[in-house]
């Protein structure tokens, strides 16, 4: 099973369940620092990285987490593709990455691998779990039962990751080919090999172990997601407002936008200078790629996605977000998703920019565009949200509970009528429950640097670009007609006065501004639920645009918002024509 050493270049796969640390593995490996989650789903797309060992060169290929060589999804498909890619004459391996604390579970995949006859490594990931489980492990019978080296690494504390990598450059002699077993063969394989290998000890429970079994229960379960979901709301509001009003905010305010107009004053083309600085100092009234741009990205957005992502690390380290899909699952499975969409339905509480960037773990475009509806209608934004509270107050709690009921009733009749036109059959929930593991703060650390870097890269050009799109149509005095057109319809059809249609283009670059502005118009309580529903959903904010379009497409995105502007109107027109006819 094992020889000397090898002098040639050799592609390692990795390949495992989901949830079994292949992308930590990947990272630990090639130092890229690549994102990884502990939920499944979370690796939609094959990375490569390239590594030296011992003067070797070596290619590092991770793909998505498959529970076998069946093709239930895209992602599956992808993996699969991978692994008939392999070319043993070539110098290929394939490193099955097994989660040691659930050897039954995994082995499936690795006999139906062993089965192709594929050069293969074990790597039982891990392995400093095991004795804190009970479970006692004889390597040496393993990898003869299963006719391959097996190697005992901890992905998360990084031993036994470098006698893996001496590992791949042994020569290995693939098991020999079986063919394909049915699943009965095949299970009772696993049972085989596990009652030879494996060996448990009575233990008693941990406290991360009752935990878990509280956040399943089926009263326990909901009552922890309740908990979960509003202390996410809580604390990123807390993080997300402080560092917008104790730091971002006054440094934009004091040095940037002085420094950026002084600057601007100094161009001599008055149209350059516009361009970049805008007309004026007012960072949403400017238009200005660095003064409009930077503001809306980095002061508006950039806090609550930091905030969000920072806690949603945590749950993702920790293994309660698959636990929360879950829980989840069963309402909405009724709207054609299932509990993986709670994911991203929960970011867009508070901000769509991350809420919409998460809809990638999704295995389809059905799925996708369906969740990506349900976040953009389900709720305003966490910035948006606190307005509407605090000015909808002022007309009583039933006002304010009339603006959230009827976001969520217009989300539910829009994604019903949706699932109705995208035919397609339901996806099922199959997903491993890994064990609550507490996070390690370098971990953390690195996967928000990840994401950050993501952010910078993908979607703060997507709001410059729509910013220099706005500074255009405004130089070209589109952005007035449009203010003009709408005011008419807005008094008619939506019962609202005339002045809603310059708060209608401000809410494209700021929605909490947007509902602040309605206070000086002295609305009723009808309009204001009217305008408060309508500024919600007729359209994102210029960041949640440019993301959506970076996720979907421009067409996909005209679609998704198209539905939304339909849905605005519709439901903002019946609650006016209601509240006309009860004289509210």
């Amino acid at each position: 099973m094992a020889g000397p050493r090898l002098t040639r270049t050799r592609r390692v796969i990795l390949v495992g369940n989901p949830n079994v640390g292949k992308s930590l593995l990947f990272s630990r490996i090639t130092r890229l620092g690549v994102e990884t989650a502990n939920y499944a789903g979370t690796t939609v797309s094959i990375k490569t990285g390239r590594f030296s060992h011992d003067g070797e060169a070596y290619e590092l290929v991770d793909g998505p987490g498959i529970y076998s060589l069946e093709e239930f999804s895209e992602a599956d498909s992808a993996a699969i593709e991978l692994i008939k890619g392999v070319d043993a004459a070539r110098g290929d391996i394939v490193v099955d990455v097994i989660d040691s604390t659930n050897l039954e579970r995994n082995l499936a995949l690795t006999l139906q691998l062993a089965a192709r006859g594929l050069p293969m490594i074990a790597c039982l990931n891990f392995w400093d779990e095991t004795k804190h489980k009970g479970i006692a492990i004889d390597i040496p019978e393993l990898s003869r039962q299963l006719g391959m080296p097996v190697v005992p690494a901890s992905a998360l504390d990084g031993s036994g990751v470098s006698d893996l990598v001496d590992a791949f450059g042994w020569e290995l002699s693939p098991p020999e080919a079986a063919g394909q077993m049915g699943p009965e063969e095949l299970w009772a394989s696993v049972g085989r090999v596990v009652v030879r290998a494996q060996r448990l000890e009575h233990r008693h429970h941990s406290f991360l172990e009752r935990l878990s079994d509280l956040t399943l229960h089926p009263v326990g379960g909901p009552i922890c997601a309740a908990i979960v979901l509003v202390s996410t709301l809580l604390i990123v509001r807390f993080i997300g407002e402080g560092l917008v009003n104790s730091v971002l905010e006054p440094a934009y305010t004091k040095f940037y936008a002085p420094f950026i107009i002084g600057l601007a004053d100094r161009i001599p083309w008055r149209f350059a200078a516009e361009l970049l600085a805008g007309r004026g100092a007012d960072p949403l009234g400017s238009f200005g790629i660095l003064t409009s741009g930077v503001y809306i990205a980095l002061v508006l957005v950039f806090p609550y996605f930091l905030a969000f992502y920072l806690v949603f690390g945590f749950l993702e380290d920790f293994g309660y977000l698959p636990r929360l899909a879950v829980v989840l699952d069963k309402a909405f499975h009724k709207l054609g998703l299932h509990g993986y969409s709670a994911i991203p339905v929960m970011l867009g509480l508070g901000c769509k920019v991350p809420a919409l960037m998460s809809t990638r773990m999704l295995s389809s475009e059905r799925e996708k565009t369906l969740t990506t509806a349900l976040i953009l209608m389900s709720a305003p934004c966490l910035p948006q949200t606190s307005m509407i509270i605090a000015l909808g107050m002022s007309y009583g709690v039933p006002v304010v509970l009339a603006v959230f009921g009827s976001l969520a009733a217009i989300a539910l009749l829009a994604n019903i009528a949706i699932n109705a036109i995208l035919k397609g059959e339901d996806t099922e929930l199959f997903t491993e429950l890994p064990a609550y593991r507490v996070p390690r703060l370098r971990l953390l650390a690195g996967k928000l640097m990840a994401r950050i870097v993501d952010y910078f890269g993908e979607v703060l050009p997507m709001i410059a670009i729509g910013v220099l799109a706005m500074n255009v149509l405004n130089v070209l005095g589109v952005i007035e007609v449009v203010t003009e057109a709408v005011k008419v319809p807005a008094r008619v059809i939506l019962g609202l006065p005339e002045g809603i249609a310059p708060i209608m283009i401000l809410g494209f670059l700021r929605k909490d501004v947007s509902i602040a502005l309605l206070a000086p118009l002295r609305l009723s309580a009808g309009q204001f639920i009217v305008a408060s529903v309508f500024l919600a959903l007729y359209a994102p904010c210029v960041a949640s645009f440019f993301t959506l379009v970076r996720e979907s497409g421009f067409a996909g995105a005209l679609r998704i918002v198209g539905l939304a502007l339909a849905g605005a109107i519709l439901g903002a027109a019946s609650l006016h024509f209601c509240f006309a006819a009860f004289g509210v």
